[in-house]
């Protein structure tokens, strides 16, 4: 039966990487898959991290398995991060977690969840979106539809059209947002346009699923809540897919969440039951390494304050290497604006590039970017920046 089989077709982002690999150009660049890069092309291990590593070898930690929803403290520090500690629905135990393997684990356990426990299969997600939500929900089974959110040719929110498809959603459907750093484009909401989604969400009786992969990637980790926190002013339930590979950059431990939060404690008791479920014969219960990094940092409040400096840091340098990119720009491409970069946030960002330049880009000077033009703006270096501007100048010009 597996001699029938034909090969899969690669996938969009993680192919990349692997063709990547394999190229032999000195001179190569990967602007495809979402992962920080330092000034010299590397993914660094945050020293909060290892100070964090320290103290776990130090407190010897057995390995026995974790609970299904994982480590209780790591749930904690989540609702706490996203939040706020102040937070009414903390004090009042209106919201629980289970630890997920990744940002993507927990997406698909709210699949699963949606999928068998929920009166609407239908999801909807914003146009574009991440490429690989259409797969998850797929896999778990769900009814698929996509709102209107950019308004490419001007390079911002169709706030009006998205506002218009939300009215043609039914009470019950589900609504993806993208809680900040919006992927693929970069272009995230206001705050006065998330009171008008969250206003709008609330009034169709829709349950957000909101995919919270970047906090603190954007503007800071209390400015990059303000949707979600506006989100859960206007409506009574709200699941929160959050991963934590971005900001703690623990990509390889694949440390995520998937939480609930409702109007009362009992409605979230009874949903993290169900949540429990969808876990149990998935994959039974998380790893605990990664949990318990996120959990050491969180709770202890000299790590905090040196991860939060790291966070910055990361954040400042995506920001500068906007900034140095569209400054080179004009000198290669100078009929071609690209100030619009500046103002988006988080690692990506839409080019404008098309699929045809996309694909002279790989071919002519091995720059691996995803056909949709997205940028990571993080894999943008002072040491490569002038040969990549140089070359997106040749295939625009």
């Amino acid at each position: 039966m597996l001699s029938k089989l034909e090969p899969a077709p690669p996938d969009a982002i993680l192919g990349l990487t692997e063709a990547f690999l394999k190229d032999e150009n000195s001179k190569k660049i990967n602007l495809s898959v979402g992962v920080y890069k330092d000034e010299n092309g590397k993914t660094p291990t945050l020293n909060s991290v290892r100070a964090a590593e320290q103290q776990m070898l130090e407190s010897n930690h057995a390995k026995s398995y974790l609970p299904i929803s994982g480590l209780p403290s790591y749930g904690e520090c989540v609702i706490d991060l996203l939040m706020g500690s102040d937070h009414d629905a903390i004090a009042a135990q209106r919201a629980a977690t289970v630890q997920t393997p990744g940002g993507t684990g927990a997406l698909r356990v709210a699949g699963d969840f949606i999928k068998t426990r929920l009166p609407s299969d239908k999801i909807w997600m914003s146009d574009p979106t991440w490429a690989n939500h259409p797969n998850i929900f797929k896999a778990a089974g769900l009814e698929q539809a996509t709102y209107p959110y950019l308004d490419a040719p001007n390079n911002r929110i169709d706030i009006s059209g998205m506002l218009d498809g939300i009215q043609q959603m039914q009470p019950g459907d589900v609504i993806l947002l993208h809680g900040c750093c919006h992927n693929p484009s970069g272009i995230d909401p206001t705050p006065e346009q998330w009171e008008q989604i969250a206003q709008a969400v609330g009034e169709r009786k829709l349950l957000p699923l909101v995919d919270f992969a970047y906090q603190g990637f954007a503007d800071g980790l209390e400015h990059d809540a303000v949707g979600l926190r506006k989100i859960c002013e206007h409506v009574d339930e709200v699941l929160v897919a959050s991963s934590y590979s971005k900001n703690f950059g623990l990509y390889s431990e694949r440390v995520g969440a998937l939480s609930v939060i409702a109007n009362h404690k009992d409605v979230v008791d009874a949903a993290l039951s169900h949540l429990k479920a969808c876990v149990r014969c998935n994959y039974s219960n998380p790893p605990a390494h990664g949990a318990r990094i996120v959990q050491t940092i969180l709770g202890d409040p000299e790590l905090r304050r040196q991860w939060e400096d790291e966070l910055k840091d990361m954040r400042d340098r995506i920001n500068g290497m906007r900034n140095l990119f569209v400054d080179k720009m004009k000198d290669h491409a100078p009929n071609y604006n690209f100030d619009f970069i500046r103002e988006q946030r988080g690692m990506f960002s839409f080019s404008g590039l098309t699929k045809d330049q996309v694909q002279r880009l790989k071919k002519e000077n091995a720059i691996y970017i995803v056909g949709s033009g997205r940028i990571n703006v993080a894999g943008i270096t002072p040491d490569n920046v002038d040969d990549l501007c140089s070359a997106v100048g040749n295939v625009l010009n």
